[in-house]
């Protein structure tokens, strides 16, 4: 199975080049692209003042940091879980990929190869052009539920882009793969019971030459094409 990484960043402005910082930083680890319940999450002391018009997007205010960490002191965390080299999602990716590696940098760390960059706002805006492309926007579209989001979160963003990504990227069939592992995704589990009773289901022989007949018409079936002679 392969391996990634969907994460978010609520910050103290828009630039990290203006000294703006990273006050929350929120990840999901995903397994060909579904969520597994892994998650990491931190509120982050900014060590500088966080401007009203960045509070009233996400509602954090300094005096609720006093006690958290900073950067320095959850940055190997970080890195650990957004691993060596998987592909790492983010909505408008190139925003949080510069103040994560602004950050990084801060404190001596290498940064983060814009080449496991995925982001699903180029994606949103290749598969709907000329649409609103917002999570919010986003989510009305999939059906995906939005009761919970009244501020900018980052651990909820996370969640919900995570539902949005499945849909971004081939919708929700996509968990029936059966490459998965049933230990860790399975929904339904057969139970053997000796009560049970086998049923046979008995078919004539109009409704087996039926059949037959029918399959003459289908063109190289699949179950044939091992005894198809090469070409």
């Amino acid at each position: 199975m392969t391996r990634s990484v969907l994460f978010d960043t609520e910050t103290t402005g828009l630039d990290p080049r203006d000294g703006h910082r990273i006050i929350e930083f929120a990840a999901l680890e995903l397994f060909n692209d579904l969520p597994t319940g892994r998650q990491l999450h931190h509120l982050i002391h900014p060590e500088r003042e966080i401007p009203e018009d960045a509070i009233r997007i996400h509602g954090i205010r300094l005096e609720h940091l006093r006690e958290k960490p900073v950067f320095k002191l959850v940055a190997e965390e970080i890195l650990a879980f957004l691993g060596p080299d998987e592909m790492l999602v983010a909505h408008n990716a190139p925003f949080d990929f510069g103040f994560v590696n602004a950050e990084f940098g801060r404190h001596g760390h290498p940064p983060l190869p814009l080449t496991r960059m995925i982001d699903t706002l180029a994606l949103a805006k290749t598969r709907f052009p000329g649409m609103p492309n917002s999570l919010d926007a986003l989510c009305r579209r999939f059906g995906v539920d939005l009761s919970e989001r009244t501020a900018h979160n980052a651990l909820l963003d996370c969640r919900l882009l995570a539902e949005v990504y499945i849909e971004l990227t081939g919708g929700r069939q996509r968990g029936l793969s059966l490459a998965i592992s049933a230990e860790t995704f399975a929904v339904a589990q057969y139970e053997a019971r000796p009560d049970r009773i086998v049923r046979r289901i008995a078919v004539s022989e109009d409704e087996l030459a039926r059949h037959a007949k029918f399959l003459e018409r289908v063109k190289n079936p699949i179950w044939l094409a091992g005894n198809q002679p090469a070409a």
